[in-house]
């Protein structure tokens, strides 16, 4: 139910302008959802929701990869748990303050790099496997513009 109930969240703001709550609920009740305001409420909040300003007003739409407030929080993971990075061709290996592998590898994970394909971790090192050489260095800069 709440996975139809998100699906007809992104149709709907993607096909109107839609601002508030309160609207939102009333195009779901429309479609057949039964919903309040809260539901909707805590619907946004788990899909990333954001509101942009167009001619009209505001309006939601899907927060992209790097938006919203979890961004701030993977970042500040990254930069307190980062020591140095190398590469050995397609594998960048990481190392991090003692006992932040495993929290700043999640952070990679959920900050969407295309370069990367997934990340091993242990106490204070982490092995990411990337998907070339080259995007090995392009992630490697992202890395570093982030830590800095």
């Amino acid at each position: 139910m709440k996975k139809g109930r998100q699906e007809a969240i992104l149709k709907l703001i993607q096909e109107k302008n839609i601002g508030t709550q309160e609207e939102l609920a009333a195009f779901l009740n429309e479609a057949g959802f039964q919903v309040t305001q809260a539901t909707v409420s805590r619907d946004i909040r788990r899909m990333g929701l954001t509101k942009v300003s167009y001619e009209g007003g505001q309006k939601y739409v899907p927060a992209t990869r790097s938006e919203g407030p979890e961004k701030e929080k993977f970042t500040r993971v990254l930069r307190d748990g980062f020591v140095s990075m190398d590469m050995a061709q397609n594998i960048l290996v990481m190392k991090t303050s003692s006992g932040m592998a495993m929290a700043v590898a999640a952070a990679l994970d959920s900050m969407h790099f295309s370069e990367l394909v997934g990340c091993i971790a242990g106490d204070d090192t982490i092995f990411c496997a990337v998907r070339s050489v080259d995007e090995t260095v392009s992630l490697m800069d992202k890395i570093s513009n982030i830590v800095k």
